[in-house]
Parts: structure tokens; C-alpha cells; sequence
């Protein structure tokens, strides 16, 4: 019976145990009426592990527009029909104005965030490391970044301004990740990885549930970002935007996403799980559920492209379910 199978992986991890592949796998063919139980196994794990705290942060989109990849999922790639604002890198005072109104408004962390392959001789590189000396010195902010393929010189040189956490997601499994990106491999995702790692500085690593991926491959994903040892994990839902060649694709069902949440949770125990882009449209009234199957980080507000709820609606959401935010400045 799946309430066996749910009670006893989640025994095996509750006592420090990790789950092997196929013990994952089984944990996503349980039957749909059981799926509640997993996430309350789940929720139990992340409350052992990581305890009732919530790590947030806020992103600013810095460049926007005219990337060079073909990301089947994303609005800002020129493979893409796809109607929104592109523009160069904003100046420095705007960037730094942007993490301030993030820590005014409640966030841990915060993100600059551009468009494009990677800073192989990006020319906008030395002023993403202005702009992260000025937030480190004006705010109580965590300095992140998102900026795409990095070589180690890169991350060294991030970490030196005060950057603490890269992002850079996979995206997907490695056996799916040819289906959504042809102009770079998953290989060159992962080596960007391994660099920020080798460089001594955090990394925020996931990916996106619903681009047509089959359950196998999102415990796949799971597994290979456990190996990676990466210190958080974001899970962006697809929000298919027009004009994108995913546009036609198929959402997902509410359950089903929190089925995933919970079993990233059980692979990843310890580990930052963190809502990204996507749930309010994906799970709409029931996105405070994912902070009950096993989710323990969030970003705030609006995404690259697409709304958010705002951060005063999700920070009462995270204090409403009698968990803990993390203050700006804490260590």
C-alpha cells in the first residue's frame, strides 16, 4: 500500500538515512489519494533538517532581452516572439536602489540577474562587480548573482566583490536538457557548477517542472543536483508564456506539483528548497501548501518577465503558517 511506502522511506530518512534512486522513483507512482500523507512526511523532514526558517530573496532583472540561447521556456531569448522590455544593464545607483527597496521590503537576499550566454568577455562584467561591492557596503544584504555561463576566474571574482550564493540552474535532467536548449549543453550548466564551488562561494542551483518532463527525469534532476552538492534548490513551474515554444504546453496539476516538492525534499533533506517563478500561476490558492510538503526558501516578488504576488502577501503567508523568517544581516 502506498501509506506503507510513504511511512517507511520517510522513517528511513527522519533517521538520517538517504533514499536510493528507485525508493525516489516509487515515491512518485504513489496513488493520488496518499499524496497528502507524502507531504506531511515531507513537511516532518524539512522540520528536522532545516528547521521552521525561511530564506527569501528578491531578484532585480539588470539586462534585459536579446540572449542568444534558445531556452525553450524563456520570453528574453531572440529565438522567441515574445513582446516585453529589453534594455542594456541598468546603471549601478539603479541596481543598488533596487536592493534597497528588496531590504526595506523584507528580503535576505538579493539577486542581480542579466540576460545572455555567460560573462565570456561580457563587457558589462566589471560593473556587475561594482554594483555588487555597493550592496555589500550599503545594505545587510546577501549578495547573489545570476549572470549565466561563468569560468572560475569569474566566481573568484564575484566572491572577492562580496557575492556569497551564484544561481545557475540545470533546468532539467540531463537526458531531457537537449529538448529545451541546443545553443549550450547541460554539461557546460554543470561545469559552471563546479566552478562557483571550486571558487569557494555557494550555489543555487534547480530547475522547472512542467516543460514535458517525464516524473523518472525530474528524480533525475533530483539526484544529479545532490551529487553536485549544491546548497539550494529552486523549482520554477513553467508559467508558458506566448510567443515562446513552450507556449502550447500543457500546465501541470496543483497535486502533482507538490508531489514534486515532497520528493525533492525526501532526496534532498538538508538542503535549501526554494519556491521560484511560476507558482502562483501554476498552484494559484494553494501555493502555501508548498511550505507544508517540504519547500524552506522562496524568492519575493516579481520574476524576469513575469508578476509575482508582491512581498508583504508573501512574507504574511511564510508568518501565517507559524514559520520563521530569516532577518536581514543574520548569519
Amino acid at each position: 500500500m502506498s501509506y506503507d511506502l510513504i511511512f517507511s522511506l520517510g522513517k528511513k530518512v527522519l533517521s538520517g538515512g538517504e533514499l536510493t534512486f528507485e525508493e525516489a522513483l516509487s515515491l512518485t507512482q504513489i496513488a493520488e489519494e496518499d499524496v497528502p500523507l507524502l507531504l506531511a512526511v515531507a513537511n516532518k523532514v524539512r522540520e528536522k533538517f532545516t528547521g521552521k526558517t525561511v530564506d527569501t530573496c528578491e531578484i532585480v532583472n539588470a539586462r534585459s532581452g536579446n540572449c542568444s540561447e534558445d531556452c525553450k521556456f524563456c520570453a528574453q531569448s531572440v529565438h522567441h516572439e515574445v513582446k516585453f522590455d529589453a534594455y542594456p544593464l541598468m546603471k549601478e545607483e539603479d541596481i543598488v536602489a533596487a536592493a534597497q527597496k528588496a531590504q526595506k521590503e523584507g528580503a535576505y537576499r538579493f539577486s542581480i540577474v542579466t540576460a545572455g550566454c555567460g560573462m565570456d568577455q561580457d563587457k558589462d562584467f566589471g560593473s556587475i562587480l561594482k554594483a555588487v561591492r555597493r550592496i555589500v557596503k550599503d545594505t545587510k544584504l546577501h549578495c547573489c548573482c545570476s549572470l549565466g555561463l561563468l569560468r572560475q576566474e569569474h566566481a573568484a571574482a564575484l566572491k572577492e566583490a562580496g557575492a556569497t550564493r551564484y544561481h545557475h540552474n540545470l533546468e532539467a535532467s540531463a537526458s531531457y536538457f537537449p529538448e529545451i536548449c541546443t545553443t549550450h549543453t547541460y554539461e557546460e550548466r554543470v561545469e559552471t557548477v563546479k566552478s562557483v564551488k571550486a571558487a569557494g562561494m555557494q550555489i543555487c542551483a534547480g530547475g522547472i517542472l512542467g516543460m514535458g518532463e517525464s516524473w523518472k527525469q525530474r528524480v533525475e534532476l533530483a539526484f544529479a543536483l545532490k551529487e553536485l552538492d549544491v546548497d539550494a534548490v529552486p523549482i520554477n513551474i513553467l508559467n508558458a508564456i506566448p510567443g515562446t515554444a513552450l507556449a502550447e504546453q500543457k500546465k501541470i496539476r496543483p497535486l502533482e506539483i507538490l508531489q514534486a516538492f515532497a520528493v525533492f525534499r525526501m532526496i534532498l533533506p538538508r538542503k535549501s528548497i526554494r519556491y521560484a517563478g511560476g507558482r502562483e500561476h501554476a498552484l494559484g490558492e494553494l501555493a502555501p501548501l508548498g511550505f507544508l510538503s517540504g519547500i524552506n526558501g522562496m524568492l519575493l516578488g516579481n520574476y524576469l518577465t513575469t508578476s509575482g504576488r508582491g512581498p508583504a502577501e508573501d512574507l504574511q503567508t511564510v508568518t501565517d503558517l507559524g514559520l520563521r523568517l530569516l532577518s536581514v544581516g543574520e548569519r
